[in-house]
């Protein structure tokens, strides 16, 4: 019976804004890739005035991100992805690394952007056995993801799914809900599903680290860090997995491959507190 709503989802601009930065681009522009404009590298620049070992840190982002799919197939026997806050492609995106472990993988990616949008063929491709899916929306309206059929078109939500939340939950202030829309999303998954954040802190540089949201919020981007304690509450409804919420590099390093990104090893810890929490 439908209650009279509108299961469309929310219009989103499929237009590129090329005056404004947009998060994607310049976590993209970080990540050494051409898919950015001036205003995108400016913004990114002056954030990298203050935190000097950014590019480092987003590296680090990519490779825990990795492993993290690694883990879920290979100790959680979760084979389905949903991917939040997808970003531009580049190398070593969720279903590449999935699908090399099972060729079975199935992957839903999620973005507002809509230059992520004009490159979701790259994010299509799949192997034969498995399959991967796009879908144009915004996590601050859960209900345009779960009600979107190309969802269920992809994965089988009667099976645990792995949700990948991976440097994008800043983006939400308290009064966005945060917690309300991560266990919305919970919800539509069983138990054995897992959680996957990765979340920027002040807590090893407060100074810093407030120096570069103000540079955000100057643009008119959100940038919310988040204390390790206040990251721990994300997962709520899921019991964290070892090694529990650490920072990036030391999130199960034993199941790193060759990086394809140079990283740093004298830059000091990742200012990001990263972890897996399973569906209880």
């Amino acid at each position: 019976m439908s209650d009279g709503r509108d299961r469309s989802g929310p219009r989103l601009p499929t237009t590129i804004d090329t005056t404004k930065p947009h998060e994607a681009r310049f976590y993209d522009y970080w990540l050494g890739g051409a898919d950015n404009y001036p205003v995108d590298r400016a913004l990114g620049d002056r954030i990298a005035a203050h935190v000097p070992t950014i590019r480092t840190m987003v590296r680090h982002n990519r490779a825990f991100l990795g492993r993290a799919v690694r883990y879920a197939i290979t100790e959680l026997g979760i084979t389905q992805f949903l991917d939040i806050g997808t970003g531009l492609p580049t190398a070593r995106n969720t279903h590449e690394v999935a699908q090399e472990v099972d060729p079975a993988a199935r992957i839903v990616y999620v973005d507002k952007d809509p230059l992520v949008l004009a490159h979701a063929r790259a994010l299509m491709t799949s192997t034969r056995a498995g399959k991967t899916a796009f879908i144009h929306a915004d996590l601050h309206d859960p209900e345009s993801i779960l009600a979107d059929p190309t969802l269920t078109a992809t994965l089988d939500l009667d099976k645990p799914v792995a949700i990948t939340l991976t440097m994008i939950m800043m983006y939400f202030r308290d009064t966005d809900d945060p917690h309300g829309i991560i266990a919305r999303l919970l919800d539509a998954v069983p138990s054995g599903s897992s959680l996957t954040i990765s979340h920027p802190t002040a807590d090893f540089n407060a100074q810093a680290t407030a120096e570069a949201v103000r540079a955000c919020e100057r643009a008119g981007i959100t940038m919310v860090p988040r204390t390790r304690a206040d990251t721990e509450k994300l997962f709520a409804g899921t019991e964290i997995v070892d090694p529990g919420v650490v920072t990036l590099e030391d999130w199960h390093p034993e199941l790193a491959e060759e990086s394809l990104y140079e990283v740093d090893p004298d830059a000091g810890p990742a200012w990001i507190w990263a972890g897996v929490g399973r569906k209880l």
